[in-house]
C-alpha cells in the first residue's frame, strides 16, 4: 500500500501527518490517534490493517509540540519515559490539532465517504474529547484514562460512539469504566465494550506485559464491525 507524510499547519507551527492508502487508491478517511509511544510500530500496524480494509488513514504526531516524532518501545524505561512525556502534553492543543489532522484528511483528493475516529490509550481520550465538538461519522475510544471524568460531556457527543475498556485496567479501575457505563445506559448513539479479564494496552501486540491477545481479537472485530456499520 502507498504510504506518505503530510505536514499540517496550525497556531504555532506545523506536525506531521503520516497517511497509508488502500489499495483502491482511496475511500472513508479514518484519524488513528496514538499511544504514548507516538506512531510507533504498533500504532503504524493498526494504521495498515485499517488501509487493507480500505479506508485512508492518517496518524497525526500529537507529541509535536513538546517531542516530535517521539517513539518509545515498551521497555520497563521506555515506559517510564513515555509516561513523563505524555504528563507534559497539553490536552487541549492535542485535541484542537486532531481536529485540524481531521480536517486536512477529510480534504485529500483520496477521501470518499465518511470520516471516522479512533484512539488508544492517549488517543482514546483525545478521541473522546473531540468528538465532543466535531461531528463524525464514527468515534472509537479505546481505554482513554480522562473518559470516566469526562462522562458529563457524552451528551454533547451525536457521534456513533464506541467506547473500550479492560475491565482488569489498573490504570482505569472497574469501578471508574462502570461509571462509564451509566453515563453510557440508554444512548442510542454509544456502545460499550469491556473486555473483563484484560487491562490496559490489551490491544497492543508489541508489549507482552500488556497484550491480552484473545480480548484483542474480540474487540478489533467489534471495532471493524463498527466501522462498517457507519463508514461502509
Amino acid at each position: 500500500m502507498e504510504t506518505r507524510t503530510e505536514k499540517v499547519t496550525v497556531a504555532g507551527g506545523a506536525f506531521d501527518l503520516h497517511l497509508w492508502l488502500p489499495e483502491s487508491g482511496g475511500g472513508p478517511v479514518v484519524l488513528l490517534l496514538q499511544e504514548i509511544f507516538g506512531v510507533g510500530p504498533y500504532i503504524r500496524k493498526v494504521a495498515e490493517d485499517l488501509a487493507a480494509l480500505g479506508y485512508v488513514v492518517g496518524a497525526p504526531d500529537l507529541f509535536w509540540r513538546i517531542r516530535p516524532n517521539w517513539v518509545s518501545d515498551h521497555s520497563e524505561a521506555g515506559v517510564a519515559a513515555s509516561m513523563e512525556l505524555a504528563s507534559g502534553f497539553d490536552v487541549p492543543h492535542g485535541v484542537s490539532d486532531s481536529a485540524q489532522a481531521l480536517a486536512h484528511l477529510r480534504a485529500l483528493p483520496e477521501a470518499a465517504g465518511g470520516a471516522g475516529v479512533i484512539g488508544f490509550c492517549l488517543g482514546g481520550s483525545v478521541a473522546y474529547l473531540l468528538a465532543a465538538t466535531t461531528e463524525v461519522d464514527a468515534v472509537l475510544s479505546f481505554y482513554g484514562s480522562a473518559v470516566p471524568d469526562a462522562t458529563g460531556l457524552m451528551e454533547k457527543i451525536s457521534s456513533p460512539l464506541l467506547l473500550v475498556f479492560g475491565g482488569a485496567d489498573p490504570y482505569i479501575p472497574r469501578e471508574r469504566v462502570a461509571r462509564v457505563e451509566e453515563a453510557a445506559a440508554g444512548r442510542p448513539n454509544v456502545e460499550m465494550h469491556v473486555a473483563e479479564q484484560a487491562g490496559h494496552a490489551f490491544h497492543n501486540h508489541e508489549a507482552p506485559q500488556f497484550h491480552s491477545p484473545e480480548a484483542a481479537v474480540a474487540a478489533w472485530k467489534r471495532a471493524v464491525a463498527f466501522l462498517g456499520r457507519h463508514l461502509g
